[in-house]
């Protein structure tokens, strides 16, 4: 169990006008005390073909850390339009909370965002949508109800299991001998630790593949950007998600 998770946030100003200041309160628990801080990060997504688009909104150390339950708010600013593809600016795209220890990030929830016009005329199919966009007429709706969690593994204080010297040894003593009877057994345990783990040692926690209804031509998110595998049909989302089924006890919203 990890030292440190994330137990609630709350995104407390939603929908917003884009402009607006991004505003999450966060709770977290930690079991025992920590050497250092905490660094949280609210990163968004500029564009799902790259990366280089992806923009850090707010950083903070959160410290002394001690055991028990704590909770704090952070205000980021609004994304920065200019350094955003016009193309990206609308649509689906998405925001990601990280926390790392010791320059190691252990948990990230990220969430869709939708990002669209409301005013009627602006939204009229009959007429071509404004170019460039008109960014005092978008309004920002962050899917609070379907986080996506992903934990990583993390040895916060503690030393690094190693493995004793001897099973090491005997370890090489087999590989010399050629002692493949249990190769069969071995390479079941392989494939079944493989199905556990998806991307770079990412660990999918008690959330399932969440699919925005929309409509249009697919768009999957980059490697970077956290959402790999994800995919999000076109560039236009309507306000209807599919729900997602969460075993945590986390509560996002």
């Amino acid at each position: 169990m990890a030292e440190c998770s994330i137990t609630s946030v709350q995104v407390l100003n939603n929908p917003a006008p884009y402009t607006d200041p991004i505003v999450l309160e966060v709770q977290y628990e930690c079991l025992s005390s920590l050497q250092d801080d905490l660094e949280w990060r609210i990163n968004y997504v500029g564009s799902a073909e790259s990366d280089q688009y992806d923009q850090i909104l707010d950083s903070a150390l959160v410290g002394p850390v001690q055991q028990g339950t704590f909770k704090f708010r952070m205000e980021a600013p609004a994304p920065d339009p200019s350094k955003i593809p016009p193309n990206d600016l609308l649509g689906v795209t998405a925001l990601l909370l990280t926390c790392s220890y010791k320059g190691k990030e252990f948990v990230r929830v990220g969430y869709y965002v939708n990002v669209e016009y409301t005013d009627p005329e602006l939204l009229d199919p009959e007429r071509p949508p404004p170019n460039p966009p008109i960014i005092d007429k978008l309004q920002r709706n962050i899917m609070a109800d379907h986080p996506r969690v992903t934990k990583f593994p993390h040895d916060f204080d503690n030393e690094p299991e190693q493995m004793p010297e001897q099973q090491v040894e005997d370890m090489a003593d087999d590989d010399v001998l050629g002692d493949n009877d249990n190769d069969e057994d071995d390479e079941d345990e392989e494939e079944e630790e493989d199905d556990e783990l998806s991307g770079d040692g990412e660990v999918d926690v008690d959330v399932e593949n969440v699919q925005p209804q929309v409509n249009g031509s697919s768009v999957t998110f980059s490697a970077g950007s956290g959402f790999a595998g994800f995919t999000v049909q076109g560039k236009q989302q309507s306000q209807q998600q599919q729900a997602a089924d969460m075993d945590t006890d986390m509560q996002m919203g």
